[in-house]
């Protein structure tokens, strides 16, 4: 630490404050919620720990807001942290990190729809089969559960999340690397 702060100070003629600063390998730092992992580029543990409280927050099933308002700021935030972190060359979580995202709407919409009538209905009319439908509608399993099911899979598709406003995190990180 000393030769370092000498040459920064000396040379450069730099103020050290030596509190904040630490001299220490490129992979242990983090600097603006970004990190190093041998030549890629990656955000830290703790931002990406904060984007899944967010997207709890804005996907939480008691939020008792419209699924437009509830979609659109999800849109919101996660267009800013992805204009923020996209340039991260970390992809492994991206397409796990979608799918969480889109059964966490599918819950969400499975909440609101609350009676068994009209989760019936309204999953007849998205394309679902009678008998899944009428199936999943009578469960007794909680929402999250039923998130995954044939029914809500079939009925509520990606193109028709899509349709509603959802956006994918793996098309923001395609279109930031330049690959779509």
């Amino acid at each position: 630490m000393v030769s370092v702060t000498r040459l920064l100070t000396g040379k450069l003629k730099l103020v050290v404050n030596a509190q904040k600063g630490r001299v220490a390998r490129i992979n242990d730092c983090v600097f603006l919620g970004f990190t190093f992992r041998g030549t890629k580029l990656r955000w830290s543990d703790a931002p990406f720990a904060d984007f899944r409280y967010q997207i709890r927050k804005l996907t939480g099933r008691s939020w008792g807001v419209e699924m437009a308002y509830r979609l659109d700021k999800l849109a919101q935030y996660v267009r800013g942290w992805m204009a923020y972190f996209g340039i991260s060359d970390y992809y492994r979580p991206i397409p796990e990190l979608d799918q969480w995202i889109r059964r966490r709407v599918r819950m969400c919409y499975w909440k609101q729809w609350r009676y068994v009538r009209t989760k019936v209905r309204n999953l007849l009319a998205l394309g679902t089969s009678k008998r899944q439908a009428i199936l999943t509608a009578f469960s007794s399993k909680r929402y999250w559960h039923l998130s995954r099911t044939l029914a809500t899979q079939t009925g509520m598709t990606n193109d028709w999340l899509q349709r509603q406003g959802l956006i994918s995190v793996r098309d923001l990180w395609m279109k930031a690397h330049g690959y779509a």
